[in-house]
């Protein structure tokens, strides 16, 4: 808030000096505040903290009396009032400034004279001459420019008509959120048209027979457009996209937003692709207070490339629902279906779908149930797998269905206990399984006594695993069923010592935590059982302690094995944020595993790899984490991870990431970062102008912004993104190409490029999700802000 003194030395010769008052109630408000400033320079602008104070809401005006000033008033009491020579008229929320001011008492309406402005609640206008009615501020200024609180937002006409304080209609204006440094201004952008109706009340600004011009050239010509002044959502036609891609050549997007309420949107996109033909898509989003969801959907009749149609199906619901039963209360429903029309959609539209990243698309729908210590869900799960001719993939089963129910109680002191039952039909293709279905019943009880204290734990657990199967025809050895019954034994404890301690002028509390874990299960064949849902654990720092080495309940490993680590860790005192971590963790068997999947090799007896890990936070700015995997045997690493980032301040970001899986001969690295380039070429101040728009970050900035995956095993750039954003304050420009890898031997290219004028609307491709999916920490040049207050522009 910024309260002006006026300036001594140009008050008119017989003018009344209200700097004395002005300072005097400036001193008062800013003891009242709690604030301080300098009073010393009348010219100097009092800044002034945000204090509850002062109201937003504007106080009704019929309780509120006008105030006027001016070097001569004059006028009859009740009728009119006439003030000449700097001429000012307040009201709660109004300030109108003229030459000359005529006020009639009577229809409370005010005729302005020369150098007319006006402030309404932050909103600024100016012009020659104009009419107000000043209870319901209706009426009209001559030769106007005006300056919007909200957006910053402004521009000049030929008229403006007020019909109340939130609604005016713009003649024969313009309209523009680029600052104006003085009177030679020529904006970079600047909209045009006949007619511009601004609805504060709705948020919204409407153009009739408009022309957006670019940098002096007109770049589009509408004869209607609608565009937001400020957050709010509205109907109506959003900015054409525009890209370019490898495969489906010039893509042109029209969409139509619908706001059907506060809790429910669509957007209707149809696409013209060059090479393909007119593809059909909408999204349609929904929040209720117990559930919400989403859908998207897209067709394409006739694509040209492929000489067929084309569809996708994408949606999510998540929810409760009451039954209306008391005795049974509200059932849980969660809904993921993603399906499209065929083998080849994943390659061809890359970008379509969240679940497009993978080529096995979930389709799932699940009742839960949830009461005390009870809870039960149904759940189906269907596969669609899209198959690569190249590089096939064998489906997962299908889960038609999968019933689960669980029992379970945690204790803060004594026994924790839980019942877990599973009933599952797994169906699949025979031509990839070749092997038969089946129906399986599994039950799992497990008993815990937890002790846990300040200084350490120990956790005894005993779990029984019973597995029935029943095939729909015989394995190879005859049999149609199958059972399996294996106990686990388990003992965990852990300590923790901690203390005060230094490192380089800083204070930390030290911690050192050892951890050791025994598991025993015995050994019971398992080779003739089917694998239905049943993988491999990866080997890291959380499945070094599990007691099972497979995901899935088809294997439950053998184990007569102790598990041992050590974490010791730098935590800050005063905020508990861990600065140091450093962790490891090695694995003993005492007999060699014999239960594993086909094709794997078994555990031998005596020492696992060893798990190396460490994090550093010292610096909020520096991150550095890394884990390896180390073979004692060998004296190498089988897997290696080095993961750093440095983020010095905002827009300024570079992660880098080394990984390398010697088992697989796998390697690459991976580099992303948002960085301006003036600070590359040592030059950190702005290039150009430094005022900042509302809503908006530094001006008149290039940044480069990327991110590269590159496998050093292969010789290859597997995903690359690289790209500029200029800020120029009032506007941004970003052109983006991108590559990504729809197989090992093809792969889709494209160029993004964005025009977004601030405070109007964005042209071009929509890159900001695909900047903020690719690259680790990157940051919107232009982010949402609180609304300024209308006493910003006091005065």
């Amino acid at each position: 808030m910024r309260l002006r003194s006026p300036p001594l030395s140009r008050r008119p010769a017989g003018r009344p000096s209200l700097a004395p008052l002005t300072r005097a109630l400036a001193a008062g408000l800013l003891s009242a505040c709690g604030a301080t400033a300098a009073l010393a320079q009348p010219d100097a602008a009092l800044v002034l903290r945000a204090t509850p104070m002062l109201s937003e809401a504007v106080p009704v005006q019929g309780e509120s009396p006008t105030f006027v000033r001016g070097d001569r008033i004059e006028g009859r009491a009740g009728l009119e009032t006439t003030i000449e020579g700097h001429a000012e008229l307040r009201r709660p929320g109004l300030v109108l400034r003229a030459d000359r001011l005529s006020h009639d008492e009577r229809t409370n309406r005010a005729r302005a004279q020369g150098d007319v402005r006006v402030n309404l609640k932050g909103n600024r206008y100016g012009g020659t001459e104009g009419e107000l009615q000043l209870d319901a501020f209706e009426g009209f200024l001559l030769r106007p420019t005006y300056r919007l609180l909200a957006t910053g937002a402004h521009g000049e006409a030929e008229r403006i008509d007020f019909r109340d304080a939130d609604h005016a209609t713009v003649h024969q204006g313009s309209y523009t959120t680029c600052p104006r440094p003085g009177p030679d201004w020529v904006p970079d952008w600047i909209l045009r048209a006949d007619r511009l109706d601004l609805d504060q009340e709705e948020d919204e600004g409407r153009a009739q027979g408009a022309v957006l011009e670019f940098k002096g050239v007109p770049i589009l010509p509408v004869p209607a457009l609608s565009f937001p002044l400020g957050e709010q959502r509205k109907s109506g036609w959003l900015p054409p996209t525009v890209g370019l891609d490898s495969k489906s050549g010039l893509e042109l997007s029209l969409p139509w937003y619908w706001n059907i309420a506060p809790n429910r949107d669509a957007t209707f996109t149809p696409t013209v692709m060059s090479r393909r033909g007119v593809d059909l898509g909408g999204e349609f989003r929904y929040l209720e207070g117990n559930y919400q969801g989403r859908v998207n959907a897209s067709v394409m009749p006739d694509d040209r490339l492929r000489q067929r149609t084309r569809w996708s199906l994408f949606a999510r619901h998540n929810g409760s629902h009451d039954t209306g039963f008391d005795a049974i209360g509200a059932l849980g429903l969660g809904l993921n279906l993603n399906r499209v029309s065929d083998n080849d959609y994943w390659r061809d539209f890359t970008r379509r779908g969240e679940p497009l990243t993978t080529r096995l698309l979930a389709n799932d729908g699940a009742l839960s149930w949830a009461r005390g210590d009870f809870s039960a869900n149904v759940r189906a799960l269907k596969w669609q797998t899209l198959q690569d001719p190249g590089a096939p993939i064998v489906p997962p089963y299908d889960r038609l269905p999968q019933v689960t129910g669980r029992w379970a109680h945690t204790s803060t002191h004594g026994l924790d206990y839980a019942v877990d039952g599973e009933y599952t039909r797994f169906r699949g293709d025979p031509f990839w399984t070749h092997q038969p279905d089946a129906d399986r019943s599994l039950l799992h009880a497990q008993l815990a006594y937890p002790w846990v204290r300040p200084w350490g734990f120990l956790t005894p657990r005993l779990q029984l695993h019973a597995t029935h199967y029943q095939f729909d025809r015989p394995l190879a050895d005859g049999a149609t069923t199958a059972s399996r019954v294996l106990p686990t034994f388990s003992l965990d404890g852990g300590l923790v010592f901690e203390r005060p301690t230094r490192f380089f002028g800083r204070a930390f509390t030290q911690t050192l935590e050892p951890r050791l874990k025994y598991i025993a299960t015995p050994y019971r064949d398992q080779s003739r059982l089917p694998l239905y849902d049943t993988g491999a654990y990866d080997f890291n720092f959380a499945t070094i302690w599990s007691e099972n080495a497979f995901a899935g309940n088809d294997r439950i490993a053998d184990n007569h094995l102790v598990t041992a680590g050590l974490t010791s860790r730098l935590i800050d005192p005063a905020t508990g944020a861990e600065a140091l971590r450093l962790s490891v963790a090695q694995r003993y068997r005492f007999a060699p595993q014999k239960v594993v999947l086909p094709g794997s090799l078994a555990e031998g007896r005596g020492l696992s790899d060893v798990m190396l890990g460490a994090g550093v936070n010292w610096d909020p700015r520096w991150a550095f984490s890394t884990v390896v995997q180390y073979n004692l045997e060998t004296r190498r690493s089988t897997r290696t991870t080095i993961d750093a980032r440095y983020s010095p301040e905002r827009y300024h970001t570079v992660s880098a990431a080394y990984r390398r899986q010697r088992d697989v001969r796998n390697e690459s690295i991976d580099l992303g970062w948002q960085w301006p380039l003036a600070d590359l070429l040592g030059r950190r101040a702005e290039l150009g102008t430094t005022r900042r728009a509302a809503g908006g970050s530094c001006s008149g900035r290039w940044y480069g912004v990327g991110r590269l995956n590159y496998s050093l095993s292969e010789r290859r750039l597997v995903e690359g993104l690289v790209g500029f954003e200029y800020d120029a304050g009032c506007w941004i420009g970003r052109v983006v190409v991108e590559k990504l890898n729809s197989s090992y031997s093809s792969s889709t290219k494209r160029i993004m490029f964005q025009l977004e004028f601030i405070g109007l609307s964005r042209l071009g491709t929509n890159s900001l999700r695909t900047l903020r999916n690719s690259i680790p920490h990157y940051q919107m040049l232009r982010e949402e802000v609180t609304p300024p207050s209308r006493f910003t522009e006091y005065e």
